[in-house]
């Protein structure tokens, strides 16, 4: 999951193109039997394989950048029990590493779809910019959650509000 920052950066450079109205997008209900939940994405985004081998979802507001990117991912436990404070440091200790700064905006305990978790919100700094995170991760009996939107600082505030949605549809199999 460490590598998602890099895609992240990729995807959602800040650029001169608008953003369209994010917290307008309808939603459309995404239930495919390989992932361990349900969820409704926005409607006419695009599908976007990161080719960074982690499980889940991944989806872009746009073809090219700048382009909201949300990702839906897992990992399996395999019987132990995750330490969210640990999957925090070695998340932030990988943006580090890939030459990116963070600093933490806000966090908080959360659930989604029953399972607990915690979610913290970063501005992230890079050679292009400055973009905003939401990270949550979230411990299931099985799977390691890993549900993340980044944008720009511009345009966050709206694809935030989509996120929120989208995590309110969420339903854990």
């Amino acid at each position: 999951m460490k590598r998602a920052l890099l895609l992240a950066l990729a995807v959602s450079l800040p650029g001169a193109a608008a953003a369209q109205t994010l917290t307008a997008q309808p939603l459309t209900v995404l239930d495919d039997k390989r992932l361990p939940f349900t969820l409704q994405l926005p409607k006419n985004w695009y599908g976007f394989k990161a080719e960074d081998g982690a499980q889940g979802v991944s989806v872009v507001s746009a073809q090219k950048p700048p382009a909201t990117l949300m990702r839906f991912l897992f990992l399996n436990k395999g019987g132990k029990n995750a330490d969210l404070g640990t999957e925090f440091r070695n998340f932030e200790a990988g943006v580090k590493g890939s030459g990116g700064s963070l600093r933490l905006i806000g966090g908080k305990n959360s659930t989604y779809g029953g399972v607990r978790g915690a979610e913290r919100v970063y501005a992230l700094g890079h050679s292009g910019g400055e973009l905003r995170m939401r990270v949550w991760f979230g411990n299931g009996a099985k799977n390691l959650y890993s549900f993340q939107v980044t944008d720009s600082a511009s345009r966050f505030a709206k694809s935030d509000a989509l996120f929120k949605r989208v995590l309110g549809t969420v339903r854990f199999r």
